[in-house]
């Protein structure tokens, strides 16, 4: 098992998630108190596709079932940074889209990706 799990949330958008915030502080605090250093690496990107990966792998190839789709604005619910035309993603698991991460999707993520060689 890694000793080292870098986190790295490509966002587009002028405001951080408070949701995601506390995910990965929480997974911070549980995995540190196993050994595992844990990074949090945010980039915000001007445009483009925002991303979710761990130690360099995105979460839909870590996770089996785990889609990312892209959706027009406006379909989304929530979007305030792209706009009428822009274009954001949803992720799609067991049947079900979700606006944001599960947070125990974000955890399987992280264990898997520590599994990893």
């Amino acid at each position: 098992m890694k000793r080292e799990l870098v986190i790295e949330w490509r966002r587009t958008g002028e405001e951080a998630s408070p949701a995601l915030v506390s995910i990965f502080a929480e997974i911070r605090m549980l995995l540190e108190m196993e050994g595992v250093s844990v990074r949090v690496v945010e980039t915000v990107l001007p445009g483009g596709v925002a991303a979710l990966l761990f130690n360099g792998v995105p979460i839909e190839e870590l996770l089996k079932g785990v889609e990312v789709t892209p959706v027009s604005c406006g379909s989304c619910g929530s979007c305030t940074t792209c706009g009428e035309d822009g274009e954001c993603q949803m992720i799609c698991y067991s049947g079900e889209r979700y606006e944001m991460i599960p947070p125990d999707l974000i955890g399987r993520a992280a264990a898997k990706a520590l599994e990893m060689e």
